[in-house]
């Protein structure tokens, strides 16, 4: 019988394919890895400028005058749940609600789906330090509860 020339492959081809294969197995998952923390980390950049639009937001309505704050209290909202659930506008005579968000988003860097989306946060009071962020009785921001660090070298607690 005649063997047919190029009927398969030599175990050296096999060999290289799969050397190759591997090498481009061991480039792509770094890059894989460093493309989803970017992409988490330009997440939670998001989610943190939309809350704090939020806060600023209520911030100016109560001292404008539109949300109703008592004379001890800081215009700050009492709850991240306030800026979704809104507030009556106290110069509306109809007291209709002012909304200063659509939706509160969840931090992207919190794993646990348990927590509702406003635990997923760390808050700071008005009245607590920077340095030194604590809860109060009123929003004044908000950062992220993980304990990692971003690609630009801060800590994410502190974006």
């Amino acid at each position: 019988m005649r063997r047919r020339a190029g009927a398969g492959f030599s175990l050296i081809e096999l060999v290289v394919s799969v050397a190759i294969v591997g090498t481009l197995a061991l480039v792509a998952v770094p890059l894989l890895e460093t493309t989803m923390k970017r992409q988490k980390e330009s997440e939670l950049r998001a989610a943190l400028r939309d809350i704090r639009t939020g806060i600023d937001a209520y911030k100016k309505a109560a001292d404008e005058g539109r949300v109703e704050k008592k004379s001890d209290e800081s215009g700050y909202p009492r709850r991240l749940e306030d800026l979704v659930q809104g507030m009556a506008n106290s110069q509306d005579p109809t007291h209709a609600k002012i909304y200063f968000m659509r939706r509160l988003p969840r931090d992207p860097l919190n794993g646990d789906t348990t927590l509702n989306v406003a635990q997923t946060w760390g808050k700071r009071s008005y009245a607590s330090p920077p340095d030194a962020p604590a809860e109060g009785t009123d929003v004044f921001d908000v950062y992220s509860l993980s304990p990692g660090i971003g690609m630009n070298g801060v800590p994410y607690r502190e974006w």
